[in-house]
């Protein structure tokens, strides 16, 4: 505020700066540095603020206009600086950081006092993580309402449609209010999950706090320019009708009376039996007792033999339980949706023999077990024989665009694992650079992070390839799995089994185990032939494994 009185103390043409100050548009000049300076401009009169080594293009104006007299500040910007000039209901970014993700990611808005009585405060969004991510849950919270938070502490763990993240703080102050706590769900991006404080005493005032729906809009959107309101409707009030005169019946005439004894009209009555669907029996055609007790028997009848064939009719009521929907398992089905409407698939199955690859296994295992490695998995080979099969058909290794089909040079295969928390793919990069102990070791540390839930962007984004082994786990002979995009390729791996192999005489044969591969391919990038040439490469690899160790 010293630079703001600077301003009113040197302006001759704002003297109603401070009236201008307590509208609810003002501008506000907060925390520059030490190298910030002011200087006036003669020919507009007007304080600006600037910095050493600023670029004019970075320069972010701000302006309030009030009973004619207008003030301009323009932000002091420099690389890196979280706190310029900021116009109230701006939304800002900068003030909390997600580990792996910068700072304009995350959504907040800072408040200034104002009528209300709220002190200086800042109101923090739902980030937007991934570019897939609409929503998002608040996992737990690690800071509890009034406690001091400090740059660097972890606020809060957030579940994205990927995975859960945790929340840091990058400015010191205090949490006044958790406006969502644990365990709250489809939480918009932008839409505000809690408010912090400079100073501990303006924690009480923000125990009844509540942001307003239009604040959550705003948050979500970003800056945008004020509309104005919408011209009030005009309010008709409907005219009152007079009651409209009633009009007698005519009585009816003596050919439309129905006659009945008092007792067979009282019977009626009761039964609600309507007299005009009976006919008499009595002297002149008059309905008698008689008539009324035939009508309800007959009527007993045909309700009795109709009551059978309803209950026959009446579905058993079904016994079920409704799951809510997880992020996961909402982003799987939306992406596998998306593949399956979109992508052209087409399958190519192969049997290659593994009985070399086993015996490979056997022995890389032994010299693990001595060295004190991780043990070598089938599906660790499979990687690797899969990564290899990439380098040297690289056409596999690309993606679709609607103008050119990008081929990448960096070989990562995204492993499937499925977790009690839905199916993840973490990615393990440069896999046809790296050794079978190191891709044992990747798979399993990230399999494991995948199970608890804690995989973070880097572990899953990047991929060129995917493979999905229900074989192993599972002992599933053959299945076709679904690409992911923005992936070409997906090769699904079933269980070995031995088979009796004839030889060159009558009595002549052998066992030998084979595993069943299939190729899920996007036609649009992996011509038939491309996809065969490929799956060659791979059973050369694994029925001939010693070619992955040259």
């Amino acid at each position: 505020m010293a630079y703001a009185s600077h301003i009113i103390n040197h302006s001759k043409k704002l003297k109603n700066v401070p009236n201008l100050l307590r509208h609810q548009h003002a501008c506000l000049v907060r925390w520059f540095s030490n190298d910030t300076c002011f200087f006036f401009n003669k020919k507009d009169d007007i304080g600006k603020v600037c910095h050493h080594d600023f670029l004019a293009a970075e320069k972010e104006k701000f302006s309030s206009t009030a009973t004619n007299n207008t003030v301009s500040l323009f932000g002091a910007s420099r690389k890196n600086v979280s706190r310029t000039i900021m116009q109230v209901g701006i939304p800002m970014a900068g003030p909390l950081l997600m580990k792996g993700f910068s700072c304009s990611q995350v959504q907040s808005r800072r408040g200034y006092s104002s009528d209300s009585g709220l002190p200086p405060h800042q109101e923090i969004g739902m980030p937007s993580l991934s570019p897939t991510m609409t929503e998002g849950n608040i996992a737990r919270w690690l800071k509890k309402e009034g406690e001091k938070i400090s740059p660097g502490e972890v606020l809060c763990e957030v579940e994205t449609d990927k995975a859960t993240v945790e929340m840091e703080c990058m400015e010191e102050g205090f949490l006044a209010k958790i406006i969502k706590g644990d365990g709250s769900k489809e939480i918009k991006v932008g839409e505000v999950i809690a408010i912090t404080v400079e100073d501990e005493e303006d924690i009480p005032k923000f125990k009844d706090y509540s942001p307003s729906a239009s604040d959550g809009a705003a948050a979500a959107k970003g800056p945008a320019t004020s509309t104005p309101p919408p011209p009030p409707k005009e309010v008709v009030e409907e005219t009152v009708s007079s009651p409209e005169p009633k009009i007698s019946k005519p009585s009816a005439t003596p050919e439309d009376r129905i006659f009945a004894s008092p007792l067979a009209r009282k019977l009626a009555e009761d039964h609600n039996v309507p007299l005009s669907s009976i006919k008499g029996t009595g002297p002149g055609g008059d309905i008698v007792k008689a008539d009324i007790e035939d009508y309800l028997a007959s009527r007993g009848k045909e309700v009795s033999a109709a009551a059978p064939k309803a209950k026959d009719t009446t579905p058993a009521a079904l016994d079920y339980v409704d799951i809510p929907h997880s992020q996961i398992r909402k982003v799987t089905a939306s992406r596998l949706l998306l593949s399956k409407q979109t992508i052209p698939h087409y399958y190519l199955t192969v049997d290659t023999c593994v009985d070399k690859l086993v015996d490979l296994r056997s022995k890389l295992n032994s010299l693990q077990e001595a060295s004190g490695g991780k043990r070598i998995s089938i599906n660790d080979l499979v990687i690797k024989a899969a990564a290899l099969a990439l380098r040297k058909v690289p056409q596999c290794n690309s993606s679709w665009t609607d103008n050119y089909i990008r081929q990448y040079n960096n070989v990562n295969i995204n492993v499937a694992v499925q977790t009690d928390n839905g199916l993840y793919v973490p990615v393990v990069k440069d896999a046809d650079k790296k050794g079978l102990s190191k891709i044992a070791e990747e798979v399993k540390y990230l399999a494991q992070k995948a199970k608890e839930n804690s995989l973070k962007p880097e572990d899953y984004e990047g991929g060129t390839f995917t493979v999905s082994n229900l074989g192993g786990p599972f002992g599933i002979k053959q299945f076709c799995a679904i690409v992911n995009p923005p992936q070409s390729g997906i090769l699904a791996v079933g269980s070995a089994e031995k088979r009796i192999i004839p030889g060159f005489g009558p009595d002549e044969f052998k066992f030998a185990s084979f595993m069943s591969v299939t190729l899920s391919c996007d036609h649009r990038v992996i011509d038939g032939a491309v996809g065969a040439e490929w799956l060659k490469a791979f059973k050369g690899y694994i029925e001939n494994p010693e070619s992955m160790l040259l």
